[in-house]
């Protein structure tokens, strides 16, 4: 049981429609009156205020571990699918704490330093104008399926040195990953774990491969980079690690990216004198990024395990129980940024949102989905003039992400 002090919230569960669809009111509602909220939908604590979110990020009491202390509670009939999918899960980098965490951190950076990222601009640009040649020619409408989705899956199967047609797997396996790793709801709820299992089992067998193959041939590509780096200590990812760095990069970068384009040009479709702004100003789209990362993230919670009984805002957290840190509602915080609830292009980057966490766990591929955003609003922008929205946009029933499943535009391009 949680020991807590009694709502006066009636209780909401995060996948249902409305929360799906526009989750913000809901967000004040819980800032407002109960920031530290047990939600018991989700049986776990939400904190929704922007200084209580950073200062979570930084507190020992809430692991990262997350994943580890739910495989003793796998019942034994589920073993075969959710346990050992878990397992798997167990292995990433963003689950783990301390020396380990800082260790494999560490090791990972090397294929994410500025310069190496900096320098995809030009080519991440020729990806996005194939992709908009196709999309024009084809006359599709269809924004998500055909530009925001394969992009980052095309982005990271050339950062892995992969041909780029097997981009539809990767984008596959994302997809597959996300039901689980998202905590999705819906029709699709009872069937994640093994369609996730079978899908992250076919990118780890891809992914071995392809190790084997950079060994055999090492190149200037992301997996020959990290096949050959090594600490002072002379300390290096083994083919596991490799392997288990190499799933998260592939389902978080191409999940969040995709997340993060699509709901970037919906808030400017809806704003349409910020996107005049932008139009007459290719300045600002740096800051026009970072506001679309604010206004509405593509990551709406991440979790944390309490390891350690504690205090809260009056409320008695427990070790066991499970903390939603609040990206998305601490991102609109009255008290920390100047109207909350407006998509400003102009507005100053300080303070700095938290729509990649905070802390020693912040998001390894932040700067990627960054430049990949920053190349694709001007190209997309430039190619398709008159963009407009052509219908409703729907949203994905998860807890963690703000994942569009459908966002459909006219415009008034020709062929070239």
């Amino acid at each position: 049981m949680c020991s807590m002090t009694t709502s006066t919230l009636p209780p909401t569960d995060l996948l249902a429609p409305g929360p799906t669809a526009d989750p913000y009111d809901i967000y004040a509602n819980l800032r407002r009156d109960d920031p530290v909220h047990w939600n018991p939908f989700q049986k776990a604590w939400l904190i929704t205020r922007y200084q209580d979110v950073c200062e979570a990020y930084l507190d020992p009491r809430l692991s990262s571990d997350r994943i580890r202390p739910m495989l003793g509670m796998v019942a034994g009939d589920r073993q075969d699918e959710m346990g050992r999918m878990l397992a798997i899960m167990a292995e990433w980098m963003v689950v783990t704490d301390g020396p380990a965490h800082h260790r494999l951190r560490k090791l990972a950076n090397t294929a994410f330093r500025q310069q190496r990222v900096a320098a995809m601009g030009e080519w991440i640009g020729e990806i996005v104008d194939g992709l908009v040649d196709r999309f024009v020619a084809s006359g599709s409408e269809d924004f998500y399926q055909d530009i925001a989705f394969p992009m980052p899956a095309t982005v990271i199967a050339t950062m892995m040195g992969a041909p780029a047609e097997d981009a539809l797997r990767f984008q596959k396996w994302s997809d597959e990953l996300a039901l689980v790793a998202f905590g999705t709801g819906g029709a699709e709820r009872a069937d994640r774990y093994r369609r996730a299992l079978a899908g992250i089992t076919e990118m780890q067998s891809y992914l071995s491969d392809l190790i084997d193959k950079a060994r055999s041939a090492p190149g200037s590509d992301m997996i020959g980079v990290l096949l050959t780096s090594q600490d002072a200590e002379g300390d290096r990812l083994d083919d596991d690690e490799l392997i288990a760095l190499c799933s998260l990069i592939l389902f978080a970068g191409h999940e969040t990216t995709t997340n993060l384009l699509c709901n970037g040009v919906v808030s400017l479709l809806q704003h349409p004198e910020q996107l005049e702004k932008l139009r007459a100003d290719r300045g600002l789209v740096p800051t026009a990024v970072e506001e679309m990362l604010r206004f509405d993230g593509p990551i709406k919670t991440i979790q944390r395990w309490v390891v350690e009984d504690h205090e809260r805002d009056g409320r008695q957290l427990k070790a066991g129980q499970r903390v939603f840190l609040m990206n998305s509602a601490a991102n609109r915080d009255g008290g920390t940024f100047d109207r909350p609830d407006d998509f400003d292009i102009t507005r100053p980057t300080q303070p700095l949102h938290v729509a990649f966490g905070r802390g020693v766990h912040s998001c390894l591929g932040a700067q990627l989905a960054r430049l990949e955003t920053r190349t694709a609003i001007p190209i997309i922008l430039d190619r398709l003039p008159g963009l407009r929205l052509a219908g409703p946009v729907s949203y994905r029933s998860t807890t963690a992400s703000r994942a569009v499943t459908s966002l459909l535009v006219q415009h008034d391009a020709g062929v070239r």
